[in-house]
């Protein structure tokens, strides 16, 4: 990293927010030092090759965090911001931009992107432990509901899928000589 302005961000499964061991005397040393700038919850099912929910942390080079950051830890949940693909979630370039934009905010929250976001001092992150799991700091939503159009996009795809390999066993059944099936 740079020594003036370096940054650098870490994808990590959530294990290791809140796991102890070696990975809560590294927090502690991270924090005490006052070198993580931020902690980024992302869904689950984000990467093809672990269906777990990730984070980012984002790291800063020691003494380079802006006033308003110092001794505290920006929490953004960005956990449910992600459109249903057909292996996987995706991020899209808005909830990028969001994610962006929350971390870049200089509030308290995010109002511009609806995002839960909130700067825990680094008091209130020992008291707990050391635990740096979002849940403990951003309250969730009361209920997550399937968004409806969502469900019948995966719906239809499915069925076109099914329709497509109906058809395919069908023309190769027909080839073989197999007769009596309904088309």
């Amino acid at each position: 990293m740079d020594p003036q302005k370096g940054r650098a961000g870490v994808v990590l499964p959530h294990g290791v927010l809140f796991r102890g061991g070696q990975e809560a005397a590294i927090r502690q040393r991270v924090l005490d030092h006052d070198l993580l700038e931020a902690v980024i919850g992302l869904p689950a099912n984000l990467f093809y090759s672990t269906t777990i929910p990730t984070c980012i942390l984002v790291f800063r080079a020691p003494g380079t965090k802006a006033p308003e950051r110092k001794d505290g830890v920006l929490f953004i949940d960005a956990s449910a911001r992600f459109t249903k693909a057909k292996n996987r979630n995706v991020l899209t370039d808005v909830d990028i931009t969001n994610v962006v934009t929350a971390y870049h905010s200089r509030s308290d929250g995010s109002e511009e992107t609806d995002l839960s976001a909130r700067f825990v001092p680094t008091t209130e992150i020992v008291a707990n432990g050391y635990d740096l799991n979002i849940g403990r700091y951003i309250k969730q939503a009361a209920a997550e509901q399937e968004d409806l159009g969502t469900l019948i996009d995966a719906y239809n795809i499915a069925r076109a899928e099914r329709q497509k390999a109906e058809q395919r066993m069908l023309a190769v059944l027909s080839a073989a000589g197999i007769e009596g099936f309904d088309e």
